[in-house]
């Protein structure tokens, strides 16, 4: 029986060279000079450090066009609010990864509603979805990239005949 899995990863390694590639960027521009800006990868997060509000954004378009050109989804990304101090400025940038249980559950749903024929359960941080077709399975695949359930990046793994 084909199956295939839906889950929401980030490739770690691309996230870490996006981050350096940044990190570079805010040392080397003018705007920049004297600031001791960074940014900081620690366990699925980046941190943003630098002296305003307004450089705090600056540095958010930076990383997001870097991430970008690395190809991964800036959606995972989930902006915390920044904290002001004199003459410093941090905010922390949670990467998402893996689908929350009310994520999946949506999902399901929206497979179920659609009266597909095919059988979708959540196992842990991903959904599995079994059918008796290929095709059937290819149908699920286009109407979730159609209808977009959950605002995160999903990729489809572990497609088996």
């Amino acid at each position: 029986m084909p199956t295939f899995d839906i889950v929401s990863e980030i490739d770690t390694h691309e996230l870490q060279n996006a981050v350096d590639q940044a990190n570079k960027e805010v040392t080397t521009r003018f705007d920049f000079k004297g600031t001791q800006s960074s940014f900081d990868l620690k366990d699925g997060n980046v941190l943003l450090a630098t002296e305003s509000e307004f450089q705090l954004d600056q540095m958010y378009d930076m990383l997001t066009g870097k991430m970008t050109k690395r190809g991964i989804d800036i959606r995972c990304l989930n902006r915390e609010d920044p904290e002001l101090h004199l003459k410093s400025a941090r905010q922390t940038i949670t990467v998402k990864q893996g689908l929350e249980s009310a994520d999946a559950k949506k999902i399901v749903k929206l497979i179920k509603d659609e009266k597909l024929k095919v059988q979708a359960s959540i196992q842990g941080d991903t959904v599995r979805v079994n059918g008796k077709k290929r095709d059937d399975l290819q149908t699920a695949i286009a109407l979730l990239k159609e209808k977009d359930p959950v605002s995160l990046p999903l990729q489809y793994q572990n497609f088996r005949d």
